[in-house]
């Protein structure tokens, strides 16, 4: 990409002239904090500025039901001994707030048995070139903006007259972080974050059933043109309609199969955070000490990969200042690579993997995912369809609940189909997938040839974080798997 707006220098000037110029901060009161940190004994520190701007519109029934504009900054303060860290951060950007939480966080030195950080030459980290560094908030006017939710109001309704209600809505985020650490090293970044959101309610003969879609990612609001419009009324309204005819799921263990794009929330979930380092150096996750080893089906391969331009998991770099990339996590069935943080990353003798992550300035940063899914297979997906004698297929999901030391999840499927010697019967509600991840892997027997990610609208919740993230796979089968159902 080519845009001036992409350059590092445009973003690190950006980052400072949003970040220190308007507090009086400058490069040597950073050093200074991170020095009064270095004169105890501490193994890391470092410092991270936020500025963020949200804005949200609502509509229900043609009518602008809420629309919220907040503006959030500050600064969080981190210093870290062996395995213990300590945290301090400020709504408030200054060198008074900077040196006092700096002489909060270096107590945790008392309890360090490790050498001492040293600080290096400053060095600014190159980030990739993944999206523009304009503000999406701006790119549209109010009016338009309450004009696109109108829009696809109307071409909801107007799609089947069983619709009987609509809700819409838009979230536009425009993020600067800068981050600056121990040894030297300071990164910036801006980041834009967009989402449309479309519920629909459709009734037929007294049965109300709901349907949903929508998307974003990290570009502005001009995306959403008439053909994301007509994707999304499409989807959600067709899966309102669906569901209208769905029969009561039948209970038992069936082979499964999971259409591509979302549905990798399941492996996201059941399989994704099982992978990330603090669980594993803990020994409490199911893969735990099984790096080399053979944890899914041959031709499983997942990855997850923070590079991918404009996607909502993506970052040019994660939350301590380390460039994202594409992690190879199962290669061919063989577990090859955790997720990993700076923190996680030295106490097992790694190296961070782009992956750590926090909320805001007023969180810690821990190993978390951005875009995880499986690469494809060699197998049509309607040839994986067709091999089902009896079964589920399950092209979309709601919730679910996962242990990360056991691996069992449930998930529920929002729209799901029973199937009979390879064709489609019917749709089916209320079924509920139970399983155990790491078996799971090992009960894949078909991999279509059509992996696809979600249209961006994940969100990963761990240790009362939130973070955006991306989710992907395509077509698979898995054999064996306990349905819970409703028949």
């Amino acid at each position: 990409m080519t845009s001036s707006s992409h350059a590092p220098e445009s973003r690190l000037q950006l980052a400072q002239s949003r970040l220190l110029e308007p507090f009086g901060l400058t490069e040597a009161h950073l050093h200074e904090a991170l020095a009064t940190i270095r004169a105890h004994q501490v193994d890391d520190a470092d410092l991270y500025f936020q500025y963020s701007r949200s804005e949200g519109w609502s509509l229900e029934e043609g009518i602008v039901k809420s629309g919220s504009f907040s503006i959030d900054q500050g600064v969080g303060v981190r210093a870290v001994s062996g395995e213990k860290t300590a945290f301090a951060y400020s709504d408030v950007i200054s060198q008074a707030s900077l040196i006092d939480a700096a002489k909060t966080v270096r107590t945790i030195a008392a309890a360090g048995r490790s050498g001492k950080v040293k600080q290096a030459a400053t060095r600014w980290v190159q980030p990739h070139a993944l999206y523009e560094s304009a503000d999406p908030i701006v790119s549209l006017d109010s009016a338009t903006k309450v004009a696109l939710l109108e829009r696809i109001e109307r071409m909801a309704r107007a799609r089947d007259p069983r619709v009987v209600q609509v809700m819409a809505g838009l979230a536009s985020e425009h993020e600067v972080v800068m981050v600056v650490r121990a040894d030297g090293t300071m990164a910036a970044d801006v980041r834009p974050l967009v989402r449309m959101s479309l519920t629909v309610i459709a009734e037929q003969n007294g049965r109300r059933e709901v349907g949903s879609s929508g998307g974003g990612g990290r570009f502005d609001l001009t995306r959403f043109d008439e053909s994301h419009l007509e994707t999304y009324v499409r989807e959600a309204v067709d899966s309102a309609l669906v569901n209208l005819q769905a029969r009561p799921a039948p209970a038992g263990e069936f082979s499964v199969v999971l259409g591509p794009g979302w549905p990798g929330v399941l492996l996201h979930e059941a399989i994704g955070h099982g992978l990330e380092g603090d669980f594993n150096r803990k020994g409490s996750s199911a893969f735990s000490g099984r790096m080399g080893q053979r944890v899914a089906a041959k031709g499983v391969t997942v990855l997850d990969d923070g590079t991918i331009a404009q996607r909502r998991g993506s970052l040019s770099v994660d939350d301590e200042g380390v460039p994202t990339q594409r992690n190879v996590l199962i290669e061919d069935g063989i577990l090859t690579g955790y997720l990993q943080d700076r923190l996680n990353a030295r106490l097992m003798g790694v190296a961070p993997t782009g992956n750590g992550r926090r909320e805001s300035y007023a969180h810690v940063p821990m190993p978390r995912m951005t875009n995880t899914f499986m690469l494809s297979g060699q197998t049509p997906a309607a040839e994986v369809i067709a091999s089902l004698k009896k079964g589920i297929y399950a092209t979309n999901f709601g919730g679910g609940q996962v242990d990360i030391t056991s691996g069992k999840f449930v998930f529920s499927a929002s729209q799901a189909y029973w199937v009979e010697n390879g064709k489609i019967q019917y749709p089916v509600k209320g079924a509920t997938l139970i399983g155990n991840g790491p078996d799971a892997l090992t009960r894949i027997s078909l991999i279509g040839d059509d992996s696809a990610l979600d249209s961006g609208v994940g969100v990963c919740g761990k240790e009362g974080q939130s973070v955006p993230v991306g989710v992907g796979q395509p077509t698979l089968r898995l054999d064996g798997l306990t349905v819970g159902g409703t028949a």
